[in-house]
């Protein structure tokens, strides 16, 4: 069996899968019921300053949205850090920590941006033996208008400056967790990185406002008469989170900054993919407030016979394999030719590739009428877009396959060349046209 066991920022867990901080981390009952059913470690809902308590809405705090089937694919939410005293989510930390050793426990913070604020909170947190902290930068509603969450988040010398108060004051590894709400996620990790972070964990939530109901004509979720912009996360967000996890792994200015990856995971496979584009860890929310904290049984399981099938003996044989294979737009192989084929005998006739590519395409694939409907790709007009795979029903019905040196391209007509490493190489590119 292949070891899933990780060491990320220097914390041990039995395995990668940690809860994210959110409502499953709230408490000494849910995160007890966790540790139970498997999960490798937490990060417990973000805790605040001592003083006024939190108060959050008594009403809708969540919103879904749903595929046809009614499977939940995105997930809002509107809910604040923990309204729950300060000293009792401390004393209960404790209490886990000291019951559950073999199991990470990373503490979330937010607090004013003030160092006096976060050299107290520290010190508060570091006598409940706990693993390490994760500095929450991230969150984009209603801590974000008091100028935390995100509002740090978004300002990379706010990121580094805090950052490095917390590195001077405590020796607990500091996780930075990451706001995807900005235009480049590159900026804030590196002030992380300048600030002495151990680690940056990501995505947080997704600015966002999940719908309108139409009967009333008001925000969804409101309470009362009102709601407001939300976090938005599940399977919706995974490909936003990817693309950052990657951005920050390849980037060689970041060479060796642990990532701990975040957003829509829910499946083995998920957090496979997350890991393979570098991040030595993963937390999971939506999937568990979907599904429930048994669904850890599967990530592990599936995760472990995935690995045993590569020949991968632990994380870290195939962690970060994938992000060579990520590259900007203009080092893409523009020598390479693919083209569609339809496996007549998987096709079930719905006509969807003929209608789509005829519509908004290259008008590719010919459709025919001799008994039965009969759809063919068409290799002269074909660009190997890969949109009638993505439409078909039936899976593996439409494959693609590449065009082998030598091979005649019916499109251009022209032979099809070796891969050239990049653009710059190209023949085709300006440049060396113009040389």
């Amino acid at each position: 069996m292949a070891d899933l066991s990780c060491t990320f920022a220097g914390i041990k867990s039995p395995n990668p899968f940690w809860l994210a901080s959110a409502p499953p981390t709230d408490k000494e009952y849910n995160v007890v019921r966790a540790f139970e059913a498997g999960w490798g470690g937490v990060v417990w809902k973000t805790l605040g300053e001592a003083g006024p308590p939190i108060v959050n809405v008594n009403g809708p705090r969540y919103a879904a949205l749903y595929s046809q089937d009614r499977r939940l694919i995105g997930f809002n939410n509107i809910e604040l850090i923990t309204d729950r005293p300060l000293e009792v989510n401390l004393g209960e930390i404790a209490r886990v920590k000291r019951n559950w050793p073999d199991r990470a426990v990373v503490v979330s913070l937010m607090v004013p941006c003030e160092e006096d604020a976060w050299k107290a909170i520290l010190r508060m947190v570091r006598d409940t033996g706990c693993d390490g902290v994760e500095l929450n930068f991230g969150c984009p509603h209603g801590m974000s208008e008091r100028g935390m969450g995100s509002a740090v988040g978004q300002v990379p010398e706010y990121i580094e400056m805090v950052t490095a108060w917390c590195k001077h004051y405590t020796r607990l590894p500091v996780i930075v967790k990451l706001t995807p709400n900005v235009a480049d996620i590159k900026p804030p990790a590196l002030a992380a990185h300048r600030g002495r972070a151990d680690a940056v964990s990501l995505i947080n939530t997704v600015n966002s406002v999940m719908g309108v109901d139409l009967d009333k004509l008001l925000i969804h979720p409101h309470t009362g008469r009102t709601g407001s912009h939300g976090g938005y996360c599940g399977p919706a967000v995974k490909p936003i989170a990817l693309a950052m996890v990657a951005e920050i792994a390849r980037t060689p200015a970041m060479a060796g900054l642990p990532i701990s990856g975040i957003g829509g995971i829910e499946t083995w496979k998920d957090a496979a993919e997350f890991i393979a584009l570098g991040a030595g860890n993963v937390q999971v929310c939506t999937a568990a407030m979907t599904y429930g904290f048994k669904i850890v049984e599967d990530l592990c399981s599936g995760l472990s016979e995935y690995m045993d099938s590569k020949g991968f003996a632990n994380i870290e044989a195939f962690r970060g394999r994938a992000v060579p294979s990520i590259v900007d737009w203009n080092a893409l192989d523009l020598n390479h030719v693919e083209k569609a084929r339809i496996d007549q005998d998987l096709c079930i006739q719905c006509g969807r590739c003929h209608v789509v590519c005829e519509d908004t395409s290259h008008q590719a694939i010919t459709a025919t009428k001799d008994g039965r409907r009969h759809f063919e790709v068409i290799d002269a007009e074909c660009v190997g877009c890969n949109l009638c795979v993505s439409v078909c029903p039936v899976p593996d019905c439409i494959t693609m396959f590449a065009l082998q040196p030598g091979e005649i391209d019916a499109r251009t007509g022209r032979m099809v060349e070796g891969s050239y490493a990049n653009w710059t190489t190209h023949p085709n590119n300006p440049a060396r046209v113009n040389a």
